[in-house]
C-alpha cells in the first residue's frame, strides 16, 4: 500500500519560478506528449507508453543513458500532476509538480521526495542530504522550469546542457 503521507514526511528538493505564459499555456505544454523532449535540458529522450491523464507512463532518457520510467500518479488539469519516477524495478522518488498563481502571475513549483536513504532515520540522511542530494536536485529543478520558460518565450527546442552540465544527469 501506498503511503504517500510517510513518503511527503522525507527529505524534499523544491524550485518555483515565475512563468512567462498563462496556466492554460504552461498545462498545454507540460501535459503533451513527449514534452520533456522540447524543454527538458538534460533529456536525450521522452517516449510514450501511455498518454494522457492519471495512470500516464513514460520513459525519459537522460543525455547520459539513464533511463527512468515516470508512472502519473495524479493528473488535475490546469493544476498540475504527481508521478513516481526512477529506473525500472529500483526506488522511486515521488514528484509533484503544481501550477499556481500568485501576485497576478502564474508560477510553476516542482518538488521532489527522493527515494534515496528515504527509510534511514533522518540523523544519519542529514548530511547527506543537505550537502550533496538536495543541492543538487535543486539545481536540477531550476535547469527544468528555466528550460520551460525558454520554450515558451522562443518555441523552439532547449539546447542540451544549456544551463550547465548536471553531475547526475549530463
Amino acid at each position: 500500500m501506498l503511503d504517500l503521507k510517510k513518503i511527503k514526511n522525507n527529505w524534499k528538493a523544491e524550485y518555483e519560478e515565475e512563468i512567462q505564459a498563462s496556466s492554460t499555456q504552461l498545462w498545454e505544454l507540460i501535459s503533451s506528449p513527449s514534452n520533456l523532449e522540447l524543454f527538458h535540458p538534460f533529456c536525450k529522450s521522452n517516449l510514450i507508453i501511455k498518454w494522457p491523464g492519471k495512470n500516464s507512463i513514460d520513459e525519459l532518457i537522460y543525455l547520459n543513458d539513464i533511463r527512468y520510467i515516470r508512472n502519473f500518479y495524479s493528473w488535475d488539469e490546469l493544476k498540475g500532476y504527481s508521478l513516481f519516477i526512477g529506473e525500472k524495478d529500483k526506488g522511486q522518488s515521488y514528484v509533484e509538480w503544481e501550477i499556481f498563481n500568485k501576485n497576478k502571475s502564474v508560477f510553476l513549483k516542482i518538488s521532489v521526495y527522493p527515494y534515496f536513504m528515504r527509510n534511514f532515520p533522518r540523523i544519519v540522511s542529514y548530511f547527506p542530504y543537505k550537502l550533496v542530494v538536495i543541492p543538487a536536485l535543486e539545481n536540477y529543478l531550476k535547469s527544468v522550469i528555466k528550460g520551460i520558460n525558454y520554450y515558451l518565450k522562443t518555441k523552439s527546442k532547449i539546447p542540451k546542457n544549456y544551463f550547465g552540465k548536471h553531475k547526475w544527469f549530463s
